[in-house]
């Protein structure tokens, strides 16, 4: 038998084993520890700034100031980036079931990280096989509000990707889902300058996030991938593909039936709303760019809880302003429906042939001059200036033709042309302007600048100081009310009146219509006759005409001379319309005002503002001026409004029209509403030349008229169409119909002045 021999057993091998578990049990808790500390060293700021427990709560966006409306609509936004936030119940149910669809399918069961989406972005990059990202949407979330910067080494940006890792953690902890969705929402860009899905929405559909249908919400979770890439309007097929790409994921995860799924994705993209929103466009440009102004005033008074002053770019404010957006639409429509479709036409026939056209200048030398004016008041010609070029170089590229948009009524021409042929060009257009103001409160309901704010940014509103003709009369008939002595049915003889000068010449105002007899004040100011005004100012003075003039809101400066009986003055059309509205109010003067409230981007209510009020005459003699202002309407230069336009209600008013035609204006006043309007070329040499086509009655009040049907047309407004309220005194005798109308609808109203 052959002899077994058996191997000892080595006593170490027992040994070495333990000995090599343990020392991967070492390395492994070694490398667990160092995982450990290094989170705690991205979590306490080591390797780089973390955001902390208040900036999760209160993340920093640039958000816009929003412009409101008094009925709840946004006119337009004042921003760095044009971003409003939404809350998850602002939104269409479409949209998270889109968003989570196509970005992160497993959203409502992680905790910030998706585990799956790792292992799956790990083994792509092994196998170099990659699809997809392994980000959900709360780390791409992270990431919106704490931007990474650029540029980064391949270092920082692996610590960056933890620092966000650990920043979806916390954005998980201290935030519902609901509340992470919509967070996402409001800092993702969509771009064509929408940031946050309620710009995007409005730029795109010209819908609030809420109204977004199954197809929109589609396109809008599929755009924030790569929004120029998927771009409807660059990229319109990609786009599509991308939208019904969403629309199959929605499909896949239950949100959408198969059936549901291939129909919705045969439906074209609709972008026929598509509206890029910046500040030259919208509602209310004029307004909006004015109230720009206020409000940095503003702002570099008034500091945040932090000390520092806001910013209307970035702090998310809402301004809640008097504007109401129907009576602006109507103001609008109003300025182009006649301006464009009748006024401007009949502008173009009235100058066709004539030389030096449309200029009344007759030195073609003088035309020269106004255009080398108006082209160093340009930005092109201040841009060349900065860059240090001389005169002659200068002119030499004002007369180089360069492709351009010039505006037209039926919207902007691509053209080539020079800059200084542009200029000339733009010559040719009769500006507008408009404001209405709730008479009681002083509340600016609608406010129009000029024709269009993109090509004319001249606010004919609030910059613009234009000759106001015979509405300045309202100011001197007032004056002669208060005193008592006259009523709107003293008679005054109908002859001319000579008022001696300081330097001892006498001047006479020249008269519209015929002498002789005696006419009441009512007849008069309905006439607009300058011989009564004549009288009234040689009884009076000029320092007593413009102490009225001032308790009545009238702020620019006034010469005491006794021609301001005309309107020789250069006055505001917001100071005349505030002025104007006195009479409306029991003659108590209130401050035209645009914002009701300003509150942060939390709804904390900053400010609110109350009207400034004073007493500028007797409620006596306004419902005296009211009288005499009705007459202008019922048998005066104002008389097209009853004929031409059918508005029969009570209805006062004032027409002017100044020297040459050049300013042509409309004061109307109804219990609820004043309103003025202005019409007038940018340069006071281009007008007609004729007062029967140039005067107010013609160019201003069928405007005024427009919007009025308008507004009345409007039951939402509820604006009244009743009389007057009558003063509350009862010893005083309001009778003021002065018997029969002395003079037809016809009167024709000019002035000739010194």
């Amino acid at each position: 038998m052959q002899k077994q021999t058996t191997k000892k057993k080595n006593p170490k091998d027992g040994s070495n084993g333990s000995k090599a578990v343990k020392v991967l049990w070492s390395i492994f808790g070694i490398a667990l520890l160092l995982i450990i500390v290094f989170f705690f060293c991205v979590a306490k700021g080591v390797f780089g700034t973390m955001p902390t427990f208040e900036e999760l709560e209160n993340p920093q966006t640039n958000l816009a100031t929003q412009i409101i409306s008094c009925d709840g609509k946004v006119l337009g936004s004042y921003y760095v980036e044009n971003r409003s936030n939404v809350y998850y119940s602002d939104l269409s149910p479409y949209l998270p079931q889109a968003l989570i669809s196509i970005e992160d399918e497993r959203f409502a069961q992680h905790s910030g990280i998706d585990s799956k989406s790792l292992f799956r972005v790990a083994f792509g990059v092994l196998t170099g096989n990659k699809k997809g990202g392994g980000s959900t949407i709360t780390q791409q979330l992270a990431k919106n509000l704490f931007p990474r910067g650029e540029n980064l080494s391949t270092v920082k940006l692996v610590i960056r990707k933890f620092q966000e890792w650990i920043t979806a953690t916390k954005l998980e902890y201290n935030y519902s889902k609901e509340e992470i969705i919509a967070m996402y929402l409001n800092t993702v860009a969509f771009g064509h300058n929408a940031y946050g899905i309620r710009s995007a929405a409005k730029t795109f559909f010209d819908k609030d996030p809420k109204n977004l249908n199954i197809e929109e919400s589609a396109l809008m979770a599929g755009v924030v991938n790569a929004p120029t890439r998927y771009s409807p309007i660059r990229n319109p097929e990609l786009s599509m593909q991308r939208r019904n790409l969403v629309l199959r994921s929605m499909c896949k995860n239950g949100y959408l039936t198969e059936a549901e799924c291939d129909s919705i994705s045969q439906i074209p993209i609709d972008m026929s709303h598509f509206g890029v929103m910046d500040h030259t466009t919208g509602q209310a440009t004029y307004f909006r760019e004015q109230l720009r102004k206020e409000l940095t005033e503003w702002a570099n008074t008034h500091t945040r809880a932090d000390g520092k002053p806001y910013n209307i770019y970035r702090d998310g404010l809402k301004i809640y302003t008097t504007i109401d957006s129907r009576m602006q639409r109507y103001a609008e429509e109003a300025v182009k429906e006649f301006v464009g479709g009748s006024l401007q036409p009949s502008f173009f026939e009235h100058w066709k042939g004539h030389k030096n056209a449309p200029f009344s200048l007759k030195s073609p030398d003088q035309i020269d001059e106004l255009l080398d004016a108006s082209m160093k008041r340009s930005d092109r010609y201040r841009m060349l200036k900065k860059d240090g070029l001389c005169e002659d170089s200068i002119k030499a590229e004002f007369n180089k033709p360069v492709r351009m948009a010039v505006f037209s009524w039926n919207g902007p021409i691509d053209t080539i042309m020079t800059p200084m042929d542009s200029i000339r060009y733009y010559k040719w257009f009769l500006q507008a302007s408009l404001v209405s103001i709730e008479s009681h409160t002083g509340h600016v309901k609608a406010y129009v600048g000029g024709i269009d704010y993109r090509f004319f940014k001249y606010d004919h509103v609030m910059q613009a100081q234009r000759q106001v003709g015979s509405t300045f009369k309202p100011f001197l008939y007032s004056l002669a009310m208060q005193e008592g002595e006259y009523t709107p049915c003293t008679k005054i003889p109908n002859i001319p009146y000579n008022i001696q000068l300081d330097n001892g010449t006498f001047w006479s105002p020249r008269n519209g219509g015929g002498g002789g007899g005696e006419i009441t004040l009512k007849t008069a100011l309905a006439q607009s006759n300058n011989w009564i005004s004549a009288y009234l100012m040689n009884r009076f003075g000029p320092e007593a005409v413009i102490s009225m003039a001032r308790r009545m809101g009238v702020k620019s400066p006034i010469d005491p001379v006794p021609a301001i009986c005309l309107g020789v003055c250069d006055l505001k059309l917001m100071e005349m319309v505030g002025a104007m509205s006195t009479f409306a109010n029991q003659g108590v003067y209130i401050k035209p005002m645009f914002i009701t409230k300003i509150e942060d981007k939390n709804g904390n209510v900053i400010q609110r503002f109350s009207p400034e009020e004073s007493e500028a005459m007797s409620e006596v003699t306004a419902y005296k001026m009211i009288e005499l202002m009705k007459g202008v309407v019922q048998s005066g230069t104002g008389g097209r409004i009853r004929l031409v336009y059918k508005l029969t209600n009570p209805i006062a008013g004032k027409t002017g029209t100044t020297q040459n035609n050049s300013d042509g204006w409309f004061m109307g006043i109804t219990p609820d509403l004043t309103t003025g309007v202005w019409v007038g070329a940018e340069d006071r040499s281009v007008h007609f030349r004729s007062t029967a086509l140039g005067q107010g009655s013609r160019t201003a009040l069928p405007i005024w008229a427009i919007y009025m049907q308008k507004v009345y047309a409007d039951p939402t407004l509820n604006v009244s169409k009743g009389n007057f309220p009558k003063p509350t005194a009862t010893d005083v005798d309001l009778n003021f119909d002065c018997g029969k109308a002395e003079v037809d609808y016809d009167a024709v109203e000019y002035i000739d002045v010194f």
